[in-house]
């Protein structure tokens, strides 16, 4: 829950100005108690598990339970934010977060306790959490105003890692007083307060001209964003393998405070706290380091340091060395996520913004839940402190992949939002599932500038890709040289109303680019087509004309 969002430009506030604003103080002081009672199941379940099994694998089962739902159902869950209230969205998600955790506290006081029942509470608590974290992330711009925002951004970040400088702490205490079954019910009644705050937000929703998309065509025109946008590409790959590399600094904490240290859950909950505290003074240098350093050299740098940190952790058998190594790791891990995020934000546009911020989840939280496994299996294999020293071995070498996808150093004028001026003719009766639709497009380019216009096309069909076209191609008339057509297709009319409202600056510049070639006096030619036009001619040569009413935008 403590993946944040950035944006904004202009002068920046201060680093709590948005808490001026009473609906993002009062969401972001209740996420805070919704952050503690996480991380105090964190604790209470994985500290459970090492009462139940002595397996190393299943103790670092415990974090890819919670983990995996934010992979598997962030997608969805972006897609249902994009589409719908998204404040509704979010209380959805947290009512069920809220069920989950009483039904676990109530079978745990009746001694119903075992390894994979655990597993899978934690996965189902997990699932509501996925399905209200996009709709928070992307509804913050909501909340407070543009210069307000990057602000915004750190204080969200900051707010799961406040929670995380105590939380964990204060739960091994509780876990060592009052057993697991206190940590699961306080996990219960903090999502409440959260509840209440967005129960509370009169939120204004302005639906959109066109019907919602389709649940599946939703999330393939969010994927198909993700992979047709290279920048947005790169950060979640990027995101994925630090997840993977360095899931040990979660994952394996228990087993550092029990076999390393030989202590308790206080020893635990000490250790997590440290990094708690690490990761705040981190967020805090999010803005500092990206306007001063930049995105690819501050990654690159906080890499190396979090890889030594947990070789550190692997090394030592002293409990204050083994705080600061994890305050250090904590610092450099949440400023590298901050930055991913940030990357992400400005990379997007707002009609795929909460489907982009939800990829970026699944693949950062995926990343560690299939490093939490591996790494699990290492220290089961050999043991815990070459499994840690391994980790960081492996987030040590993260700079080298700045050489081969270096990471995009985006504004939010790349993405800002252009709404066409021109209404596409229609002279058939269309519906919103009439379809395919076939666009083609003609120009009339001078020979001896085919290169530059070939380049400039290219541009131009990875927008038409990214926002939803199908089978782009363009062809030159073999008999007339200076004739070029593009074609795309769209899956139906629909889609195709859908694509035009999601024009940026940056597609209509490439596309001006593109038809600037275009010889002067000679005009575009477009045609929009229906491909399968069945339902739109006689069954027989006696059955009436289909009534021939022109459907625009608010098609049925």
């Amino acid at each position: 829950m403590g993946i944040a969002q950035a944006g904004g430009g202009g002068k920046q506030g201060g680093a709590f100005e948005p808490l001026r604003e009473p609906v993002f103080r009062r969401i972001w002081t209740a996420s805070v108690l919704s952050n503690f009672g996480q991380l105090i199941l964190g604790v209470g379940a994985a500290w459970e598990m090492t009462r139940l099994t002595t397996s190393p694998s299943m103790v670092a089962l415990v974090q890819s339970a919670l983990m995996l739902p934010l992979m598997l159902v962030a997608l969805p869950a972006g897609a249902v934010a994009d589409m719908f209230d998204r404040r509704r969205i979010a209380m959805t998600g947290l009512a069920f977060s809220m069920l989950c955790a009483a039904l676990l506290t109530t079978l745990a006081w009746a001694g119903y306790t075992s390894p994979w029942m655990l597993l899978a509470f934690c996965s189902l608590i997990g699932a509501g959490v996925a399905l209200y974290s996009p709709a928070w992330q992307a509804s913050i711009s909501e909340q407070v105003g543009p210069v307000q925002l990057p602000a915004a951004v750190a204080l969200g970040t900051i707010s799961y890692n406040v929670a995380r400088s105590f939380g964990p702490a204060v739960g091994g205490v509780i876990v060592l007083a009052l057993g697991a079954q206190a940590a699961f019910a306080i996990n219960a009644v903090c999502y409440l307060p959260l509840f209440l705050a967005f129960f509370l937000w009169k939120r204004r929703h302005v639906p959109s001209r066109l019907p919602p998309e389709q649940m599946h065509r939703a999330i393939v025109s969010g994927a198909r964003y993700a992979f047709h946008a290279g920048p947005i590409r790169t950060v979640l790959l990027r995101a994925f393998i630090f997840g993977l590399s360095g899931a040990t600094a979660t994952a394996l904490a228990p087993l550092v405070a029990k076999d390393l240290l030989g202590g308790n859950a206080s020893t635990y909950g000490l250790l997590l706290g440290a990094s708690g505290v690490g990761a705040v003074v981190g967020a805090l240098m999010v803005s500092p380091c990206r306007e001063r350093f930049g995105t690819q050299w501050t990654t690159g740098v906080m890499a190396v340091v979090g890889g030594l940190a947990l070789v550190l952790t692997g090394i030592s058998r002293s409990v204050p060395l083994t705080c600061f190594a994890m305050f250090i790791a904590g610092g450099a891990n949440i400023l590298t996520i901050a930055l991913f995020n940030v990357s992400v934000q400005l990379s997007a546009p707002r009609w795929v913004t909460a489907r982009a911020l939800s990829l970026f989840s699944s693949a950062l939280t995926g990343g560690i839940a299939i490093g939490a496994w591996m790494w699990g299996m290492v220290a089961g294999q050999w043991s815990v402190d070459v499994a840690m020293i391994a980790s960081g071995v492996a987030l040590g070498l993260m700079p080298l992949l700045g050489f081969i996808l270096p990471l995009p150093e985006a504004t939010e004028a790349d993405v800002a939002p252009f709404e066409l001026a021109n209404e596409p003719e229609v002279a058939l009766a269309l519906t919103q599932r009439s379809g395919p639709v076939v666009i083609e497009i003609d120009y009339d380019v001078d020979p001896g500038r085919a290169r530059d216009f070939y380049d400039a096309m290219l541009k131009v069909q990875r927008t038409r890709l990214r926002n939803g076209g199908f089978n782009w191609s363009l062809s030159r008339d073999i008999a007339d040289p200076a004739l070029w057509t593009e074609r795309y297709q769209c899956p139906t009319w629909g889609d195709y109303l859908h694509m035009r409202t999601r024009f940026t600056r940056a597609d209509k510049d490439a596309q001006e680019q593109a038809r600037s070639y275009n010889r002067e006096g000679s005009e575009l030619r477009v045609r929009r087509r229906l491909e399968r036009p069945f339902g739109s001619v006689r069954w027989r040569a006696d059955s009436p004309d289909p009534q021939q009413v022109p459907i625009g935008y608010m098609a049925p």
